[in-house]
């Protein structure tokens, strides 16, 4: 699979997480073949948990596919720029690539409000692509936003 159709893929299943409450963003982690080995929804109203990232939530399905914590080689597709957690955890899982679309004017660990990913203080630095479906993202996002407003 390519970043690509990872991307539509995780834009897919945002979309059908949007009626869950939770901010409809969605990640896709493949691994060096181009097969899928982790999904995730943001789940953290449905499960009350902080951490219930769409991005957190795809990279445990890949490690507990994988059997292991290293996700080496693997690429993180997500719909959204990481946050801090979740671009800590991209550092620390060794994820090789990571592709999103849209960036995160509030809370973006990625280049927008910070840099973790690429710090050369950290031990490793994953490739990073971004803006790939950026306008579709950004519109689901901001229906979501919209209707919440009422």
């Amino acid at each position: 699979m390519t970043d690509e159709e990872a991307m539509r893929r995780a834009l897919d299943i945002a979309s059908a997480a949007e009626a869950s409450g939770d901010v409809p963003v969605g990640a896709v982690v493949l691994d060096q073949s181009g097969a899928v080995i982790g999904e995730g929804v943001n789940v953290r109203e449905r499960d009350r948990d902080p951490t219930g990232h769409a991005e957190m939530v795809a990279l445990r399905a890949a490690a507990d596919s994988l059997g292991r914590w290293r996700l080496d080689n693997c690429r993180l597709i997500v719909t959204l720029e990481p946050c801090t957690m979740c671009a800590g955890a991209i550092v620390l899982s060794r994820v090789e690539r990571l592709v999103f679309a849209a960036i995160d004017e509030k809370a973006g660990a990625v280049g927008s409000l910070w840099d973790v990913v690429r710090d050369r203080r950290l031990n490793h630095r994953p490739e990073v692509i971004s803006g790939v479906a950026a306008d579709e993202s950004s519109a689901l996002l901001r229906r979501f936003f919209a209707e919440r407003r009422g």
